[in-house]
């Protein structure tokens, strides 16, 4: 079958690899209709993780099943889903405890499993034309026949519950005010998701041009912050007080207002200065253990200089982690059913998976309009 290789820094390739087969009693088989090429992808892509030669890239994936285990009782040949990135296995404490992104199953020695991703276990990337699905009566979420919302419903793998989740971790209630940093896919779900949940007003940080509009045109209030210091722009509209709460969906990876060298502390202690006292913050942005691309000795051992006598100062509470999808994805896909909710809006291209090396250059480089790529096998 097709999948895409990473080949090497700034390198991909889609090449012939095995087709997977059933390992387990309870794999599925999908065959691949709708993948996502994720933010987080361009990290391995840039060679900033230890990601090897060989690995097919993937984490956000849904099509229809084409063979199913023996041990599968909830699943059949023909179902249209959509999975999670997160691995999980449904069994294990903290599965139990919903915290699936946590699993202690799938990935010995370490607490979370994905597909296609590097540290997070065996699982091969679904940004080819078939994907092994382990655990599958409780990975796979199942969807309405047919191809209606396809490009609604393969965003309920990653980037819709993780802006959700970001969300959820600020604790942001009906009538609130939401800065959110970063407008990227994950940073325009958590817009979007702030304002299903019922946010007053919503302020959006970036600057590139193409996001910011799609941020304007949600409802949202765009703030550009090469045009000046965010947090005075925030204040200046919030009678000097600042947001309720906020959103760091920017990561490790932020740059100044300049967009020269990466600053991996701005955003978190730019949330410090915008949010009110005893406001919270939350962050699904990603922050990693060790960063060997970091701008200095503190970055590259995944350590920050984060303003936390302020953040004390001010009494405020700070939620962190990444996803756990199925605490969310049953509920946003009704949504979605319902005529509720429409984030397919932040997809900018749609394109065949062999165009995959030229939509990750692209991506990753933030031109033509590029915000989110789906590769259609």
């Amino acid at each position: 079958m097709k999948a895409v290789v990473y080949k090497g820094p700034f390198t991909v390739a889609v090449e012939d690899v095995d087709k997977p087969a059933i390992q387990h009693p309870n794999d599925v088989i999908v065959k691949v209709t709708s993948t996502a090429i994720c933010g987080s992808d361009l990290h391995m892509y840039e060679g900033r993780t230890a990601a090897e030669p060989g690995i097919v890239f993937g984490h956000e994936n849904m099509g229809v099943i084409e063979d199913v285990g023996s041990g599968v009782t909830s699943l059949k040949q023909g179902d249209r889903v959509v999975m999670p990135f997160n691995v999980a296995c449904g069994f294990c404490r903290n599965c139990s405890e919903g915290f699936t992104g946590y699993c202690t199953t799938v990935n010995p020695g370490f607490a979370g499993g994905a597909y296609g991703y590097v540290a997070m276990g065996p699982w091969q990337g679904g940004q080819a034309e078939y994907l092994r699905v382990p655990y599958a009566d409780f990975n796979c979420l199942k969807l309405p026949e047919g191809t209606e919302h396809e490009t609604d419903f393969i965003l309920l793998a990653d980037i819709f519950p993780t802006g959700y989740h970001g969300c959820e971790l600020a604790q942001v209630r009906p009538g609130e005010s939401v800065a959110v940093y970063g407008a990227g896919p994950v940073g325009l779900m958590a817009a979007y998701s702030a304002l299903l949940r019922g946010a007053k007003k919503v302020f959006v940080v970036d600057r590139v041009p193409e996001r910011l509009q799609k941020a304007r045109e949600i409802g949202a209030v765009p703030v550009d912050f090469s045009a000046g210091d965010p947090i005075e722009q925030i204040k200046d509209q919030t009678d000097g007080v600042g947001t309720d709460k906020g959103v760091d969906a920017v990561g490790y990876q932020a740059t100044g207002r300049s967009g020269g060298e990466e600053e991996p502390a701005t955003v978190l202690n730019s949330l410090v200065g915008t949010v009110r006292p005893t406001g919270a913050l939350g962050v699904p942005g990603l922050y990693v253990p060790a960063d060997p691309g970091g701008p200095d000795e503190h970055a590259k051992q995944g350590k920050l200089l984060v303003a936390i006598g302020k953040l004390f100062e001010k009494g405020l509470r700070v939620g962190t982690g990444q996803c756990n999808v199925k605490r969310y994805n049953r509920q946003l896909r009704d949504m979605i059913i319902e005529g509720r909710a429409k984030p397919g809006f932040v997809v900018s291209h749609e394109l065949p998976l062999t165009q995959a090396s030229s939509a990750y250059d692209k991506f990753d480089k933030r031109i033509e309009g590029y915000t989110k790529v789906i590769l259609h096998p």
